[in-house]
């Protein structure tokens, strides 16, 4: 009996020191769970706070670079306060891989959290790029050239109307030709939307000479309102077998659709050898003679029903139209008299 009583004092102590453990794992696991809450919250704080940046910052994110790389680049523009933060917070929200290159206007006082949703949604700088309605291509080109917003070098030129021209935002760094493979890509399902909804009884056949015809519209009236009416005089006169009589192709016949610089001479508007001189040439130019805009090809495709055959300009910017060959030179006789009033 007496060698027992030694076994319970042992198993007593042992338990005293197994409950003794439970408790500090519990305590201990207790204690980090707390700080990891009161760190949690910290954490939160600090990325939700107003940034140190008093104003508007813009900076670049070149393209390939890592977190760290960002981070740091963050901090040393001075829109963060601490690089380190910043990577625990993305890493933790497993974004690392979502943070997008570009260009960036970080408005000032913008916190870590609105910093890193800026840059995960890739809400870069846009710059326009503007492209007006009846440029030729090579004129495009040029506009392309000219852009300090752009870069690299242009293939070639493209064909004579394959263009939408508009105006195109685009990142800093966007290729010219991008920019000119997207205005060919535009304008092609343009023409695949509209093509389908033409008028029935057109005077022409293919999508090609709908943009002829569109570019000579184009070239004929810079009043957008006027669009619809100028393209039922040319739709008319090709219906009726009239040739177009369009000043603009013959002046494209000669420079190829550069200013002029002058009026056209009567040898020019007599020289039968200038194929694209419609007041010589029966139906369309072999070519566009520039890029048409939207509202010119839908002009063109959807044409106003009217008697109209003539116009000629009148003095405001616009022009007066005719549906007879007496009333257009009364139109005629009118914007003489202006000319002279102006000399």
């Amino acid at each position: 009996m007496s060698e027992q009583k030694p076994k319970k004092k042992t198993s007593g102590l042992l338990g005293k020191i197994l409950l003794w453990l439970l408790v500090l794992i519990i305590g201990g696991a207790l204690a980090l769970a707390g700080s990891a809450w009161f760190g949690w919250q910290w954490l939160q704080s600090e990325v939700a706070d107003s940034g140190p940046a008093e104003t508007e910052t813009v900076l670049t994110l070149p393209r390939g670079a890592g977190l760290i790389a960002i981070a740091n680049q963050l901090e040393r523009e001075g829109v963060i306060e601490d690089a380190r933060i910043f990577r625990i917070w993305v890493t933790i929200d497993g974004g690392d891989r979502d943070l997008q290159a570009g260009e960036y206007a970080i408005p000032a006082r913008s916190s870590m959290l609105d910093i890193y949703d800026q840059l995960r949604a890739g809400e870069t700088l846009s710059y326009p790029v503007t492209v007006p309605e009846g440029r030729t291509s090579a004129m495009i080109v040029r506009i392309l050239e000219d852009s300090d917003v752009l870069t690299g070098a242009i293939a070639e030129t493209p064909p004579e109307g394959s263009l939408l021209p508009e105006t195109y935002f685009v990142q800093r760094g966007t290729s010219r030709q991008d920019v000119l493979d997207r205005m060919r890509a535009d304008q092609q399902a343009l023409l695949d939307q509209l093509w389908a909804g033409r008028a029935e009884d057109l005077p022409f056949d293919t999508i090609e000479e709908a943009i002829i015809l569109a570019s000579i519209v184009e070239k004929e009236t810079g009043v957008a309102s006027e669009r619809p009416l100028v393209a039922s005089v040319f739709v008319n006169r090709l219906r009726r077998g009239m040739r177009l009589e369009s000043d603009p192709t013959i002046i494209y016949g000669i420079t190829g659709g550069e200013p002029l610089g002058r009026g056209i001479r009567r040898s020019e508007l007599d020289n039968a050898n200038n194929p694209y001189n419609t007041y010589f040439v029966d139906g369309l130019p072999p070519t566009p003679i520039a890029n048409p805009g939207r509202d010119a090809i839908a002009a063109v495709l959807n044409p106003p029903e009217s008697d109209y055959l003539f116009f000629v300009a009148d003095g405001t910017g616009g022009h007066a139209f005719a549906a007879t060959y007496r009333e257009h030179q009364r139109n005629v006789a009118n914007w003489r008299r202006i000319e002279r009033e102006r000399r």
